[in-house]
């Protein structure tokens, strides 16, 4: 699966290089999206695990893959995934409006998901170790 996701990232479309040059990197403060992201057995076209939000760009290619998207959001809400699906043409044509609703369903995802149980321990801090005196 990952090297079906790694060869999706090379032959993008225009649309989806388009919004993924506004949204790689930390374009968005405190979240970060993966492009081709693997989800168990599907690959979402962009995915931001801390807010568990996966944007599904429609064009063409999913012309008769109605059962399958189903099957894909289905998947993606039992792993905790909201979906928020985008037209080809509302990338291309209204780039703007597409990052406001992202920005949108991140902001809304970030008060309604539940904080993990405990931070993460801090980088490059073994639990084991004791402080230097």
């Amino acid at each position: 699966m990952t090297a079906r996701a790694r060869s999706l990232r090379r032959i993008a479309t225009f649309p989806e290089r388009l919004l993924w040059s506004r949204l790689k990197g930390d374009q968005l403060p405190g979240v970060r999206f993966r492009m081709q992201h693997v989800v168990g057995p599907y690959i979402t076209d962009f995915a931001c695990l801390e807010v568990r939000l996966a944007i599904e760009l429609d064009g063409h290619s999913h012309d008769g893959q109605a059962k399958s998207d189903l099957d894909r959001e289905s998947y993606l809400r039992e792993q905790g995934f909201e979906i928020l699906r985008l037209g080809n043409n509302e990338v291309i044509g209204n780039i703007g409006g597409v990052l406001e609703a992202i920005a949108n369903a991140v902001a809304h995802r970030l008060r309604t998901i539940s904080p993990p149980p405990y931070p993460p321990p801090a980088r490059g801090r073994g639990l084991n170790r004791t402080p230097m005196t």
